[in-house]
């Protein structure tokens, strides 16, 4: 959320007396003054003081749910079930969304977030999150597959794919598995790199998305982040 908002919220008057706030060097951010009244931050994990008193504020939210296939990564949805109905209601606080999507019958690692901000700058292309997918073709991947991924991909349509890093789990001629790693999110990537390969994606499953890991969480639970993953989202405030 950007600091001047975040003040304006919390009652410390209207746009203008906020920025005057800032402009007088009254406001700091994990001991820093702040000096831009658009500076994203958050409460809740940042220490955020004005004239030395800590903001009291209602903090954000961050979970971690591994998506089961037929679930959609949207809000709501008057046919399917979303990722926000897999929460508990106490958890469906205003605001939440998924950051970024998996196709229905994708499986894996979402985000779920109240902070808007935070989540457009962890899928802006400048930070190049890597996204980490175990996937399931339904052919080889023959010796040539890794440089093929890292060399870019061009698909029909005139649209190319950053390189992307593959390491082959097995292989055989009617099912193959691997690990693939992207820094970006096109519609449909993953299986249309493979589709340009010469093979067909049957599974797809996201463990990964930059810091974060799925583990062993079960289908359709979710988790909220750990004060140690919580640290590291501060690397996408700003």
């Amino acid at each position: 959320m950007r600091l001047d908002k975040l003040l304006g919220q919390a009652g410390y008057g209207s746009r203008g007396q906020v920025k005057k706030l800032i402009r007088s060097r009254q406001v700091t951010v994990d001991g820093q003054l702040a000096t831009a009244d658009n500076l994203n931050v958050d409460p809740n994990l940042q220490d955020i003081r004005v004239s030395g008193k800590k903001l009291s504020y209602s903090p954000d939210v961050y979970f971690l749910l591994n998506k089961p296939a037929g679930s959609v990564s949207a809000v709501r949805d008057k046919e399917h079930q979303t990722v926000i109905d897999l929460l508990d209601e106490k958890d469906r606080v205003a605001g939440l969304y998924p950051v970024g999507r998996l196709d229905r019958d994708t499986e894996g690692l979402v985000l779920l977030t109240n902070n808007g901000p935070l989540g457009y700058r962890l899928l802006h292309p400048k930070h190049h999150v890597d996204k980490t997918y175990y996937v399931e073709v339904n052919a080889a991947l023959e010796a040539d597959a890794p440089a093929f991924f890292e060399n870019g991909i061009a698909f029909l349509d005139g649209k190319v794919c950053k390189p992307a890093k593959l390491e082959i789990i097995s292989s055989g001629s009617e099912i193959s598995s691997a690990y693939i790693t992207i820094s970006e999110g096109k519609f449909h990537q993953v299986k249309k790199m493979f589709l340009a390969y010469g093979v067909k994606v049957t599974y797809l499953k996201r463990i990964s998305f930059g810091p974060f890991h799925l583990g062993n969480l079960e289908s359709g639970a979710y988790r909220s982040l750990t004060e140690e993953e919580k640290k590291k989202l501060k690397n996408f405030l700003n």
